[in-house]
């Protein structure tokens, strides 16, 4: 490997490192806006999630409200739990 190759080679790696670092300030400056000018495209959301409580590392209480109404969920392990309507619903 000559001289010239080395020198190609180590501005081929400049180039390519900067259009990351191009990218990277880009996706920075202008990702924010245009992820909130395609979310509130959407309408009004109809889920939210209210709180949630970790019990252990492979579980966790998660209370979602959903049109008005709260439930209750138990996720983890692979297995998720939904509360039970009671009767007075």
């Amino acid at each position: 490997m000559n001289f010239l190759d080395l020198l190609r080679a180590l501005f081929a790696l400049a180039f390519t490192l900067g259009i990351i670092g191009l990218a990277a300030w880009a996706a920075r400056r202008y990702a924010p806006q245009l992820l909130a000018r395609l979310s509130a495209d959407r309408g009004p959301r109809r889920m939210q999630i209210v709180e949630t409580l970790v019990l252990d590392p492979a579980r966790r209480l998660v209370l979602v409200r959903i049109d008005n109404e709260e439930r209750l969920l138990v996720l983890g392990e692979g297995r998720e739990l939904i509360e039970p309507r009671g009767s007075d619903q």
